[in-house]
């Protein structure tokens, strides 16, 4: 079974050959820091993982390094980034953003490993009208899609994300205005909220149109702004599940099957990740590494309903564990998690320190992990 057939039957519920094991995305910084500045995919391959390639290109994500300089522009929404710092340690940029109706700003701070917004988009409430007026969308182009698609091949999956910030509308809108204000505005002024969130329901929608027939095997949602260490399950019912719905079947209305990002906080909105519609769900963060319940607790909770992607403490275990110490997790996670199928064993999120010889064991680890 190639690499791709075997994600592929895992995230379609199903069990492959072996346990896959891959990580959520490979940074730029490991690769020139510690594997030579090779490609991700060939990382992948040299230390046997089955690869997961994210394609990043007119996606719009904030938190990529090189995002200080990648935003969309029009004659009617200018992103003018003035450059404060260009020390690759320490990026700042201020941008400002002419529209006929007013200019809007935020700073935007970075390292090599990340990018993270300093000063926020939305200031006062009307800020919102000048976003749903002028702020594009961008329309993907297939062709370089597709080429990414065939040279992955049968080495793993293409994923790609919805357009914005973050892909989900509450997610892209704690990147518009921080995460409290809008919790608080949440439940002092709801209906602000909805209509902010409904503004980038349209954009997210209008963008998932140029999706038809794009090569993705996998498409990520969600983001952790919407994750029960966040914001209680209460306030995701209300702010996420119905907006999460409407882009999930907009999504499988053109055949693309979707996880759903949480960053492992699951706890007490399993259900409500079921009712979204997603076809997986990510990271299953364990709480060594920030998330609220075992890989195994949410598993008893989901079933067979969802696919599983993640478990593994990218830190704790497979950057500074021992090499029993991975081999006894990804063992455990097989047993507790994989053994019905449906599982993808993956790095729960970022890393950047880890040593390869380490993400090597992983990889062995899970062959040994067989249906």
């Amino acid at each position: 079974m190639t690499a791709k057939d075997r994600l592929m039957t895992a995230i379609h519920r199903g069990k492959p050959d072996h346990m896959p094991a891959t990580v959520h995305q490979w940074q730029g910084y490991h690769l020139q820091e510690y594997m030579g500045g090779i490609s991700d995919l060939e990382a992948f391959q040299q230390v046997g993982l089955d690869a997961q390639i994210q394609y990043f290109e007119e996606m719009a994500q904030f938190w990529l390094v090189d995002a200080d300089f990648t935003k969309l522009n029009t004659s009617t929404w200018r992103d003018i980034p003035t450059v404060v710092s260009k020390n690759p340690d320490e990026r700042i940029i201020h941008h400002v953003i002419e529209t006929p109706e007013g200019t809007l700003s935020y700073k935007t701070r970075g390292d090599r490993k990340t990018t993270w917004i300093t000063e926020y988009l939305i200031k006062h409430d009307d800020d919102i009208h000048i976003i749903e007026k002028y702020m594009p969308v961008p329309k993907l182009n297939l062709e370089p899609i597709r080429k990414k698609y065939d040279e992955v091949g049968d080495h793993g999956i293409l994923r790609g994300f919805v357009w914005g910030d973050q892909a989900g509308c509450w997610q892209h809108a704690a990147c518009l205005m921080d995460i409290g204000d809008l919790m608080i505005l949440a439940m002092e002024r709801p209906e602000w909220v909805h209509e902010l969130l409904h503004i980038l329901l349209d954009k997210k929608l209008q963008f998932i149109e140029s999706m038809k027939g794009a090569a993705f095997d996998l498409i990520e949602t969600g983001g952790g702004s919407a994750s029960s260490t966040v914001i209680s399950p209460e306030l995701h019912k209300e702010f996420c599940l119905s907006y999460d719905r409407k882009m999930h079947e907009a999504l499988h209305s053109l055949d693309f099957l979707i996880t759903y990002h949480t960053c492992g906080g699951t706890h007490g909105i399993e259900e409500y990740i079921v009712q979204n519609g997603t076809d997986a769900s990510e990271t299953v963060a364990p709480p060594s590494v920030g998330g609220n319940q075992e890989p195994w607790e949410l598993k008893k909770k989901i079933g067979t309903r969802l696919a599983l992607i993640g478990g593994v403490d990218q830190h704790n275990t497979l950057t500074t564990g021992s090499r029993e110490n991975i081999r006894k997790n990804v063992f455990e996670l097989f047993e507790k998690v994989g053994s019905d199928g449906g599982y993808v064993c993956s790095a729960s999120d970022h890393f950047f320190d880890t040593p390869v010889e380490n993400l090597r064991i992983f990889a062995e680890a899970a062959k040994e992990c067989v249906y």
